[in-house]
């Protein structure tokens, strides 16, 4: 077997680390440029760094998800930042659904734009919708985000479910007013077809304060929904890191992202690329990979070989416990 055919092979295997994990979930940040200012992530507002690369192209995310398309990958999610605002993403769209080998193509969004494109992301590709909805209540909902628009973004969800689009939203606990924001979102799932999930406040190197007066455990509303009848369904191999319970009395479902909870990078099966094209192998890893100048060849296996090269540096796990938070500034530079 000449050296071509051997690289070949191993390119036909699933991407695995040296913990045995394998990876089936790309997460493709397309912008670091977020028009929201909630108050755990971007409170002032996004400011541009004067020495940042550009985005990756059209050309060159099409590259990336063909080379992890060869690895494996499922399912590719584009995040950012807030994605709506790169002009050219439904055609990004359009590249992931059209790659051999990927049978689910995701957005996370906050919703801001919704209304005015979710037909042409569906027209495009789009499975899948994630949006960011911290409060049901719009007052609290405007001043968490700066912006007064929920019942758009809740139109905009509505459109994407007459479509056929898998919809959950994202709710960032806090743990001030936890509580009453809970029972709002049960009386909305009761017939609302979206999967809710809570998300931990994760500390980043922006938010200490913040996250120290405001990190609400996840296994406080996870046992809350427990003892009210709700039930843990199995977990897919591409699916994200939520627990998802379902209750016969709800249309909708709740997840539960918990990464304060010991086990829960053992499941870990997701990587992640930057909107300036660096492999981050972990959300809060020290720094991510550089790999513009392989992408920029538009040689997928060549990707794809530096990919499966570089996986052997992941580490069995984040040190969030311990209070640190690696590169990771704010979660709009790399997308959650």
């Amino acid at each position: 077997m000449n050296k071509q055919e051997i690289s070949q092979k191993n390119l036909q295997e699933p991407l695995q680390d040296r913990y045995g994990r394998r990876f089936y979930y790309l997460r493709l940040s397309v912008t670091d440029v977020c028009n929201f200012r909630c108050d755990y992530c971007l409170p002032d507002g996004y400011r541009a760094s004067g020495h940042q690369q550009p985005e990756l192209s059209t050309a060159e995310a099409e590259t990336v998800i063909r080379a992890f398309a060869q690895l494996g990958t499922r399912k590719v999610r584009l995040s950012g930042g807030e994605p709506s605002l790169r002009k050219d993403l439904p055609e990004m769209i359009r590249a992931a659904s059209q790659t051999p080998g990927i049978e689910r193509v995701a957005i996370t969004s906050n919703g801001y734009k919704l209304p005015s494109v979710i037909d042409t992301w569906h027209q495009n590709g789009l499975d899948q919708l994630n949006i960011s909805i911290d409060s049901l209540d719009t007052d609290e909902f405007a001043r968490i985000t700066g912006h007064d628009c929920l019942p758009k973004i809740l139109t905009g969800i509505d459109r994407a479910l007459e479509l056929g689009v898998q919809v959950k939203t994202n709710a960032v606990l806090l743990s001030d007013g936890a509580q009453a924001r809970l029972q709002q979102f049960l009386a909305w799932l009761k017939t609302t077809p979206v999967t809710l999930r809570f998300i931990e406040l994760m500390q980043t190197g922006d938010n200490r304060d913040y996250f120290a007066s405001n990190h609400l455990r996840g296994a406080t509303i996870e046992q809350q929904l427990i003892d009210s009848g709700w039930q843990l369904l199995p977990r897919s191999i591409d699916a994200g890191p939520a627990r998802e319970y379902v209750h016969p009395g709800y249309a909708g479902r709740i997840g539960l992202i918990t990464p304060y909870s010991k086990d829960f990078c053992d499941s870990c099966n997701r990587l992640r690329i930057s909107a300036q094209g660096k492999l981050h192998l972990c959300l809060f890893a020290d720094a991510g990979l550089d790999l513009r100048e392989t992408i920029r060849t538009g040689d997928v296996q060549a990707v794809a070989e530096r990919v499966r090269a570089l996986i052997g540096n992941k580490e069995l796990s984040h040190y969030l416990q311990r209070g640190d938070t690696g590169g990771t500034q704010n979660l709009s530079i790399i997308g959650g």
